[in-house]
């Protein structure tokens, strides 16, 4: 996909009226637009590095495609633009529709009965396709509304021409562990079963 330049008076335009999602000491980093799409701005962290050559935003780029090759539903590349300020890049996106399990799971009523077999068997899905997806969490897997489960922040990801090794998959496991450890929903969270189900195989 071509790498536009986006003028700062064409950004401030763009994301007029948005409500920023997230932000750190360096500004905004995304902002849901007023027509539904959202604006992801990604920042080089080192002078030089890898993402010289290979924007972290195109990464995410091709990590969505190759997703979407792979059957796993994900977010829709609209376009790529290189930001006035030096080592920034944004992509443009429809967001895959639906709500994140870790919404779901703060719903009245929800149970892990359900959900937790379809979560299993959509981790597994990505191990046996080698997909290593160093943030995989609860607010990274989203429902659908045909009751799809899909991925969204994909800038970090590995594809492996193999399965996963037992080693990785135990990493990727212990990732999501200790992501469910530090929230609220710890308790009702069945993480003994889920951690059985994904490497004892």
């Amino acid at each position: 996909m071509h790498c536009s330049r986006l003028s700062q008076v064409e950004f401030d335009y763009m994301t007029l009226g948005a409500k920023v999602l997230e932000a750190d000491s360096h500004g905004a980093k995304v902002y849901l637009l007023e027509d539904g799409n959202i604006l992801k701005v990604f920042r080089r962290k080192r002078l030089i590095s890898s993402a010289l050559l290979r924007p972290y935003s195109q990464r995410f780029i091709d990590n969505a495609a190759r997703l979407t090759l792979a059957g796993f539903p994900t977010l829709e590349v609209l376009s790529h633009h290189k930001l006035p300020l030096p080592g920034r890049t944004a992509v443009l996106y429809r967001p895959l529709p639906g709500q994140t399990l870790l919404q779901l799971s703060r719903t009245p009523g929800f149970s892990w009965e359900r959900e937790l077999p379809r979560l299993i068997e959509l981790i597994h899905r990505l191990h046996r396709a080698g997909i290593y997806f160093r943030s995989l969490h609860l607010g990274n897997v989203v429902e659908t509304p045909e009751g799809l489960l899909g991925l969204i922040d994909v800038a970090d990801m590995r594809f492996l021409r193999a399965p996963l090794s037992s080693r990785l998959v135990q990493r990727n496991v212990q990732h999501m562990v200790r992501y469910i450890e530090r929230e609220p929903l710890a308790s009702t969270f069945p993480l003994e079963q889920f951690q059985t189900a994904l490497t004892s195989q």
